[in-house]
């Protein structure tokens, strides 16, 4: 029975990103300022407030802004990738297809300034004129894109009349209520209206004005007796700002009893607690994050010159370094260089022998025309049975000993090769190089 790729492991390596650079957005120029930035889907959350300036809501590394008008989250934070998404579907439901996943850069490219507005689209009354831009304030990079449109439209007037007859259009809804209960005083009243606007009549060439009434009246009915409305008391003080560094909240609560409800009255209208934005104007603590591990250095043991291809034992460091720290952040938990014991096996001439098959590789490149997968028999040698652990005081745990280098194995030679045999074969049903969230509209 045929069987769809992924059970052949022929899994696609990931998608090139599409490096989406942000709108520049200037210390002066207010934004909305978050207190989280969500990278699974570059969305801000946690609204702290608004009309804040970029340089104060990053205060905090931690928050994120996004400039009004636009859906875009920016966060304070430099740069990265976001985590890989989930493997997409088989493109076939049997024999042999590709599977795709992708990830994002979180920056992306600049408008231009609007370029002139184009001519009216009628030669008479009113109509619509066009304006664009162009995406090249940065340009986007690794196949980003500008957030928004490249044009937008505005009404216009040719202030040339068309000889247009008017009509009604349709009634509006019944309005409020001229009072919210009756009284021996008063007959509350509800009206609508509707506009001589479909179409209106032209004036050069004059048209037709409509014929009838623009406004219709009825009595209100079943309204209950005058109840009282609650009012507002005043504002309390001021809280305390809620956080120590960076930006944050302090809150005002007001009650309604100025005066209280009576007789079935409203509860006053809005909100009994209001927030203000509080700025510490200090900086948040940065922890400090550990560099990559670097390479293991050579395999040695001071006072034996050469070790190689012998069973006797040497050691290797490796360094790591701990960077952005600032602002009295934590500093790295852990050891900034490992010591490990090892065998000197470089360049050592070994008799091998051809290893089975890897399975497949993964296609390359991973969309587009025409990628190929590969898979490879190599030339190797068992390793030599030298002790694997080591005892260095009495009494204490065994360390491991691991082997290190790359030995010259010699093999006899395959298919015109003494090191590795390679074999390569096309890729089947490989969708197009697409970004996701395009491949949604």
């Amino acid at each position: 029975m045929p069987v769809c790729a992924q059970g052949l492991g022929l899994l696609l390596p990931p998608l090139l990103l599409l490096l989406l650079l942000s709108l520049p957005a200037t210390g002066l120029d207010p934004v909305l300022c978050f207190t989280q930035y969500e990278e699974s889907s570059g969305t801000c959350k946690g609204l702290l407030g608004e009309g804040v300036r970029v340089e104060d809501c990053c205060l905090n590394a931690a928050y994120a802004f996004q400039v009004p008008g636009t859906k875009l989250c920016q966060a304070c934070r430099s740069p990265r990738w976001s985590s890989w998404s989930a493997w997409a579907p088989c493109s076939v439901t049997c024999t042999e297809g590709s599977q795709l996943r992708h990830r994002r850069c979180i920056e992306m490219g600049g408008w231009s300034d609007w370029g002139p507005w184009e001519p009216c689209s009628v030669t008479c009354s009113k109509g619509t004129r066009t304006r664009r831009r162009k995406c090249d304030h940065p340009t986007p990079k690794c196949g980003g894109r500008c957030p928004g449109e490249a044009h937008e439209s505005e009404a216009c007037d040719t202030e040339k009349a068309c000889p247009i007859h008017g009509a009604w259009a349709a009634w509006g809804s019944w309005g409020p209520c001229s009072g919210s209960c009756h009284s021996r005083a008063q007959v509350p009243k509800e009206t609508r209206s509707r506009t001589c606007s479909a179409p209106e009549p032209s004036k050069q060439p004059p048209g037709k004005p409509c014929s009838g009434s623009a406004y219709e009246q009825r009595s209100c009915a079943g309204l209950p007796p005058c109840p009282v409305a609650g009012g507002w008391g005043p504002w309390g003080p001021v809280s305390p700002c809620s956080v120590t560094c960076g930006m944050g909240q302090t809150t005002e609560q007001r009650k309604c009893d100025h005066p209280a409800p009576q007789h079935g009255g409203p509860f006053c209208a809005g909100v009994t607690t209001r927030t203000h934005i509080c700025n510490t104007a200090v900086h948040c603590p940065v922890n400090g994050e550990w560099e990559p591990w670097g390479q293991w250095s050579t395999c040695s043991r001071r006072g034996i010159k050469h070790i190689s291809c012998e069973e006797i034992q040497g050691q290797q460091t490796r360094s790591r370094s701990c960077k952005g720290r600032k602002f009295e952040g934590q500093r790295c938990a852990g050891e900034q260089q490992a010591i490990r014991h090892c065998y000197n096996i470089q360049n050592c001439r070994w008799k091998g022998s051809w290893s089975e098959w890897s399975t497949w590789g993964l296609c390359t490149p991973p969309c587009g025309p025409k990628p190929n997968r590969s898979r490879q028999r190599l030339c190797v040698a068992p390793l030599p049975k030298f002790s694997t652990t080591l005892t260095t005081v009495e009494g204490q745990d065994e360390k491991n000993v691991t082997f290190w280098g790359r030995p010259a194995v010699l093999c006899e030679e395959l298919q015109g090769q003494k090191v590795m045999v390679e074999e390569k074969r096309p890729c089947l049903h490989v969708p197009p190089c697409k970004d996701p969230e395009d491949m949604k509209l």
